[in-house]
């Protein structure tokens, strides 16, 4: 049976994107928040130490695993659908951390928490782009990636300051109930995108689903040369800051002997820096194409990464490494949300099964790439960290000139909403 056409109203419209920020920040901070609390749970449960790093490990594991069929049932059977299971198991799975008496069992919580973040990008990220138009909706990706990029520096300090009052397992209830609140937000206020007639007249009908089909369907992804140049570009963009933001702790407090405050103030310019730069994105949007914008965006982005490869010469390591960065950081703060949007309809596909596509490729490229970044030699001293760093940032340059080098057809445009978010 065939919807009619859904008009949003402007509380509907603000309580939607505050559940999907809701949901994404519990997601990341269930992560980051819990990782002072690590070896008070590996002590309680008498297990060895290793289990710290081996439950950050699980828990991003469990954000990748079910992204290949996440995004195709929603493509199936509805965003909105998707996204309350998707809540559901997350606020489930921290309340029964709770319980746990094993490491084990602990660490079985945390991969399922962990599929959170899958429901989060392979669901709400093409919900946002569907129901609003592209500049809203490239704003309003914007604003989620700073809560994603912000969690790493205000997690570990807020889950710190609330072990003064809480113990880990009463951290754990809290997540939970703060998702059921989430969730009837979501219930609430999201709208179906899938089966909703449009204002043009057309439908975006459901898409049948079988395993069968969904493997062609990546396959048919995997041979777009221009979405997997997106996609992977993504991820080298990227590269720079997730290995920073991996290493940063061993190379400052380790290597340089930093307090864990000196830590924390030398993240504040590199973080702020992403946070202009979705600023300087949402004013460009006014007047520039996405292409317009992630071409400005590559000044400050290779300026950065020029500065980090002068930072493993220079006697002042740490000052100009910390000045690279924030300058990369800018640059990657007004072209990573424009970029994605690039990915997501450079293929006709439907939106859930393409943003699994784009999750896993670019995941796959910043934690391969991190992990060879730390093996050969990145985490040794702040000067190989530089030189490594700036080589896989740059990287992304040839894919990026040949994604640039035409102006692509402009996305669609809304499926159904008529109410600016501005």
């Amino acid at each position: 049976m065939q919807r009619t056409l859904i008009v949003m109203t402007p509380v509907q419209t603000i309580g939607f994107c505050l559940a999907i920020t809701a949901f994404e920040l519990l997601t990341y901070m269930a992560s980051d928040m819990i990782m002072p609390a690590m070896l008070t749970v590996t002590g309680e449960f008498n297990a060895d130490a290793r289990h710290v790093p081996n439950a950050f490990n699980l828990y991003l594991l469990g954000g990748v695993c079910l992204q290949w069929l996440i995004g195709p049932l929603s493509d199936r059977y509805g965003r909105r659908r998707l996204l309350l299971l998707g809540c559901a198991l997350f606020g489930l799975a921290c309340s029964a951390a709770v319980m746990t008496q094993r490491i084990e069992a602990f660490n079985a919580m945390r991969l399922i928490q962990g599929m959170g973040l899958g429901f989060v990008v392979a669901v709400s990220y093409p919900a946002l782009q569907e129901v609003f138009c592209e500049a809203d909706a490239v704003r309003l990706m914007a604003l989620l990636g700073n809560v994603a990029l912000l969690s790493p520096l205000l997690g570990p300090l807020l889950g710190s300051l609330l072990l003064e009052w809480l113990s880990w397992r009463q951290m754990f209830l809290g997540l939970g109930l703060a998702s059921a609140v989430v969730w009837l937000g979501l219930l609430a206020w999201m709208p179906e995108t899938i089966g909703v007639t449009r204002r043009d007249g057309q439908q975006q009908a459901p898409a049948s689903f079988s395993l069968m089909q969904v493997g062609r369907g990546y396959l048919t992804l995997l041979r777009n040369r221009r979405f997997v140049g997106c996609s992977v570009a993504l991820g080298l963009m990227s590269l720079p800051l997730i290995a920073w933001i991996g290493l940063a702790p061993v190379l400052l407090m380790q290597r340089l002997e930093l307090s864990a405050l000196a830590y924390g103030v030398w993240q504040i310019p590199v973080f702020s820096a992403v946070i202009v730069g979705n600023l300087l994105l949402d004013r460009l949007l006014a007047s520039h194409t996405l292409v317009r914008v992630i071409g400005l965006a590559l000044w400050p982005f290779c300026l950065g990464l020029l500065m980090l490869i002068g930072a493993a010469l220079s006697s002042a390591a740490l000052v100009m490494a910390v000045g690279g960065l924030s300058l990369y950081a800018l640059g990657l703060g007004m072209s990573n949300a424009a970029l994605y949007r690039l990915a997501l309809f450079s293929s006709p596909d439907g939106k859930g099964l393409v943003s699994a596509m784009i999750g896993m490729l670019s995941i796959a490229v910043m934690g391969l790439g991190g992990s060879l970044i730390a093996t050969v030699g990145g985490s040794d001293n702040l000067k190989s960290f530089c030189l490594l760093a700036a080589l896989g940032g740059l990287l992304c340059l040839p894919l990026l000139y040949r994604i640039l080098r035409h102006n692509p057809a402009a996305p669609p445009r809304p499926t159904y909403i008529n109410k600016d978010i501005r």
